[in-house]
C-alpha cells in the first residue's frame, strides 16, 4: 500500500512539474500578468473602487470572495488543529 501511495505521489508531482514548464520566467516583464493586468489595476483600481490604497482595492474589491474564502479555510484549519490537539479532561 505504501508503494502505491509513493507511486501516486511521484506521478502527481511529475504532472505538476510538467505543467510548470509553460509558465513565464520569474519576474519576466513581458509576462501576461505584467503586460495586461498590472497596468489595468494601477490605472483603474482607485477610480473604480474609491479606495485610496491600491493593495487594499485589489484585495478587498477585486478579490473579495477569494480573500474571504481563504480566511474561512485558515479558520477551519485552526479549528481542526485545536480539535485534534486538545486534551480531554477525564477523571
Amino acid at each position: 500500500m505504501k508503494a502505491l501511495a509513493f507511486a501516486a505521489t511521484l506521478v502527481t508531482g511529475a504532472i505538476l512539474l510538467y505543467g510548470t514548464m509553460d509558465f513565464p520566467a520569474w519576474g519576466d516583464p513581458q509576462s501576461p500578468a505584467a503586460t495586461h493586468l498590472a497596468s489595468y489595476f494601477i490605472e483603474n483600481a482607485v477610480p473604480e473602487t474609491h479606495v485610496p490604497n491600491l493593495v487594499t482595492a485589489v484585495l478587498g474589491d477585486y478579490r473579495g470572495y477569494d480573500t474571504m474564502f481563504e480566511t474561512v479555510v485558515i479558520y477551519c484549519a485552526g479549528l481542526a488543529v485545536i480539535a485534534v490537539l486538545r486534551r480531554s479532561k477525564k477523571s
